[in-house]
């Protein structure tokens, strides 16, 4: 809250982030406890409150575990279909016992209407004497819940309807429920990816967290995040990583963006989505939210919509292209042509973003945050805030580097490659003739013959004068 001379806005952060990926797609527990050592590495870029067992949040992404999960739900009494055709939740509910009952109550009902079928829930096994006091007296209760689709789907086709499931059923139940406050939310909801995370220190995820301690869950791609005094105060649902990303750093032009997202929400059309499942999805982004988390919206919806990740990246995160005379000019037509849609999310930001079968890395034009990248001749891709983040015998190291300004690079599972920033962007630029779409479309304003006579004739003078009297600055 804004009180006296405090202002959020002027809050900064210097998060962690990491990331221990098989390229070839090889599933280990290795790989999970390998990400958490990075993590708690990491705690010296990550906050504490008064009490110093409370952190700022720190948590962790992974491969949703099918193997492991079935395992665990028929002890529970209940079966799950095949892999890749069910959707697995990670729900914080209040922590409130009345408002708990209601929103299980209605989410199931919501579930229900939107054409899924409860699976079943399963209470996520957590050890409570892990968290401090302040954060644990705002601790939800952390349960996981299944659903299938009733026509059956899975891949991309699920993971739509489990976002429009996942964004409704928020909306409707922080708004309709008196005294939630926010306090429903999904860390996660696919059939790909599931998060662990909360109001932690680095070194706390994996003591509360008794599901990462088992060596039957297991991965290819582990996403690390640990939360150092971001734009917002510290709370569970704000901790990272994201659904599709992890930020370290800040956007800086946040107030544009999400008023501009908003003007344009109501021109939205998808072939994807119904307009009835757009609405569904409103408010896409929310002043409510951090930074970080608004952008993980809008790689969300834009990545949901048929755009690969890499293309969403250099959407929402441009290189450096207006004044640089050597880009290709492919490129800068890609560039050009999305300056039209959407407006650049600036930074200092370093990201990892992953959809679940492939992760990767980029830096903002800024270049202002670390991010550190080794490749390994076991077939591991290491990524961290700094180098050192977890040991690695410099014997396998096959390939280092930083992440340039600018520049990406992606580990494409599927594929069992690691791709840089020219191949990663060539790849994308050469799926549409961006260029002649640029020359046939584009009018530029300066082209435009100047009106003889103004509609509406002012003088600078008395704009100079009003804007006075109203507390502009010179900046303004």
């Amino acid at each position: 809250m804004n009180q006296g001379l405090y202002r959020s806005q002027f809050e900064h952060d210097a998060c962690g982030i990491g990331a221990v990926v098989n390229v070839k797609g090889h599933k280990s527990h290795e790989t999970i406890s390998d990400a958490l050592l990075m993590l708690s590495n990491m705690e010296h870029r990550g906050g504490r409150g008064s009490d110093p067992k409370t952190g700022d949040g720190a948590g962790i992404l992974i491969q949703l575990p099918h193997t492991f999960l079935k395992e665990v739900t028929q002890r529970l009494g209940f079966g799950l279909p095949e892999e890749g055709f069910y959707g697995v939740g990670m729900v914080f509910f209040p922590n409130n016992k009345q408002l708990y009952k209601k929103c299980k109550s209605n989410l199931n009902k919501i579930i229900n209407e939107l054409g899924f079928k409860l699976i079943g829930y399963r209470a996520v096994p957590t050890d409570d004497t892990v968290p401090g006091s302040g954060a644990l007296e705002v601790m939800p209760n952390i349960e996981q819940v299944f659903v299938q689709h009733k026509d059956n789907l899975s891949g991309i086709d699920l993971e739509r309807k489990l976002y429009v499931l996942r964004n409704y059923s928020t909306r409707i139940l922080n708004s309709t429920i008196p005294g939630v406050n926010s306090a429903f939310y999904f860390a996660s909801f696919s059939s790909q990816t599931v998060i662990y995370k909360g109001q932690l220190r680095t070194d706390q995820v994996l003591t509360f967290y008794k599901d990462l301690q088992n060596n039957k869950l297991k991965s290819a791609i582990a996403l690390v995040h640990s939360r150092f005094s971001t734009n917002t105060f510290p709370n569970w649902r704000l901790a990272q990583p994201f659904r599709f990303l992890s930020h370290n750093g800040e956007i800086n032009t946040i107030r544009g963006n999400l008023n501009k997202m908003r003007s344009k929400e109501t021109l939205m059309k998808s072939a994807h989505f119904t307009d009835e499942e757009l609405q569904m999805l409103m408010p896409i982004t929310n002043a409510k939210n951090s930074d970080s988390a608004n952008l993980d919206s809008m790689v969300e919806l834009l990545a949901l919509s048929g755009r690969s990740l890499p293309h969403v990246m250099m959407m929402l995160v441009p290189e450096a292209w207006q004044d640089n005379k050597t880009m290709d000019k492919k490129k800068k037509a890609f560039y050009k042509f999305h300056a039209s849609l959407v407006e650049p999310w600036d930074g200092p930001a370093a990201l990892l973003f992953t959809d679940g079968k492939s992760l990767g890395a980029t830096l903002d034009r800024n270049g202002l945050r670390p991010l550190r990248y080794f490749v390994t001749s076991d077939d591991r891709l290491i990524l961290s805030s700094e180098a050192g983040a977890l040991p690695i015998r410099e014997s396998t190291i096959i390939e280092k580097g930083r992440i340039s300004p600018g520049r990406m690079l992606l580990a494409d599972l599927e594929k069992g490659k690691v791709s840089f920033d020219e191949e990663v962007k060539d790849e994308v630029v050469n799926r549409k003739p961006y260029d002649s779409w640029i020359k046939k479309e584009r009018l530029k304003l300066r082209m435009i013959p100047t009106p003889e006579k103004l509609s509406f004739p002012y003088s600078t003078e008395n704009i100079k004068k009003k804007q006075t009297i109203f507390g502009y600055s010179q900046e303004d």
